[in-house]
C-alpha cells in the first residue's frame, strides 16, 4: 500500500475535489463521470456488500495500525487500489468532526429510466435540504421501496450529507435523479399518490393499492400544481390542530409503513 504525506499528491488532489462536492475531471478538463467520495466504515462497508470493490481507497495510517475494523477493511480491498494518508491530510478529507479514517471513491451508477414504472417508488418533487433526501431514501429503502425518482432542484443524492443521512440505502436502490416528473407520469402504470392538505382523504380512511408511486414535494412550497394535478390521488395525514405540517421526511415514513402494514402479513 502507498503512502501519501503531501497535499500536492495528484490522488488526494483528486480525492479532495470529490469530497468538496466539485466533479471530476481528466486531464484535459474533459467531464469523466460522476464520482462520488464514501465516508466511514459502515457506508465503505456497505458498498463492497453490495457494488464489490472501489475505484479508490483511502486510510488514516494511524487508524490502520490501532483500530481492528479499520485494517479489515483494508485488507478487503485490492492493495493496488488503496493509500495511506497521514492523520492530517485525513482529515481534510472528512465532512465530520470525527471522522473514522476511511474513504472510498466510487463511480455513480448510471439509470436509465424505465419504459413502464410498474413498482413502488418515491417521487421527490424539489426536495432541497441534503438530510431530508438521505433520510427519504434511508426510510423508503427500509419499507422495501427500491425506486426512487428525483426532480431537478433536488439536492444530489450523491453528496456527502445525502449519503451519510442515507447510511448505504443508496446501494440497494435505483436512484434515477434530474427527472423530468411529469413526463415521467406518463410512464406510470400504478396510482400516483401525492401527499397534500387539500382535496385530500385521511391516509387512514381507505384501503391503499398494493402498489404505488409516492409523490412528495418541497419542505416550503410542497409539490408543483402542474405535478400534483396529474396524481391518481391525495391523501393527508391527521394530526393536532394549531401546529406546523409534518417534515417531509416523517410524513413520508407515517405514509410508506402504513402502505407496506396494508399489505404485509
Amino acid at each position: 500500500m502507498k503512502h501519501i504525506s503531501s497535499r500536492d499528491n495528484p490522488a488526494y488532489k483528486r480525492v479532495l475535489r470529490l469530497a468538496c462536492g466539485k466533479r471530476d475531471e481528466t486531464d484535459d478538463g474533459g467531464p469523466s463521470g460522476h464520482h462520488a467520495v464514501l465516508e466511514g466504515i459502515h457506508l465503505c462497508q456497505s458498498w463492497l456488500q453490495h457494488a464489490g470493490s472501489p475505484q479508490l481507497a483511502l486510510f488514516d495510517s494511524d487508524r490502520l495500525q490501532h483500530n481492528d475494523e479499520v485494517a479489515k477493511l483494508a485488507q478487503s480491498v485490492d492493495a493496488r487500489l488503496c493509500l495511506s494518508c497521514e492523520p492530517r491530510l485525513m482529515k481534510s478529507l472528512s465532512q465530520v468532526e470525527h471522522g473514522q479514517g476511511v474513504c472510498f471513491v466510487v463511480a455513480v451508477p448510471l439509470r436509465s429510466l424505465p419504459a413502464r414504472i410498474d413498482h413502488n417508488s418515491i417521487w421527490l418533487d424539489r426536495i432541497q435540504d441534503p438530510g431530508n433526501v438521505g433520510t427519504l431514501l434511508r426510510t423508503a429503502a427500509a419499507a422495501d421501496i427500491r425506486n426512487a425518482y428525483l426532480s431537478q432542484g433536488c439536492a444530489s443524492a450523491w453528496s456527502p450529507k445525502v449519503l451519510r443521512s442515507g447510511q448505504g440505502a443508496h446501494f440497494v436502490m435505483s436512484i434515477h435523479e434530474h427527472v423530468d416528473l411529469r413526463h415521467a407520469q406518463e410512464r406510470v402504470t400504478v396510482p400516483l399518490i401525492a401527499t397534500a392538505l387539500e382535496n385530500a382523504t385521511s391516509l387512514y380512511q381507505s384501503p391503499l393499492p398494493p402498489t404505488a408511486a409516492w409523490l412528495l414535494g418541497n419542505e416550503g412550497q410542497g409539490i408543483d400544481p402542474a405535478l400534483l394535478a396529474l396524481a391518481d390521488r391525495r391523501v393527508f395525514i391527521p394530526q393536532a390542530e394549531n401546529v406546523e405540517s409534518l417534515n417531509v421526511a416523517v410524513a413520508a415514513g407515517i405514509c410508506l409503513f402504513e402502505h407496506r402494514r396494508q399489505h404485509t402479513r
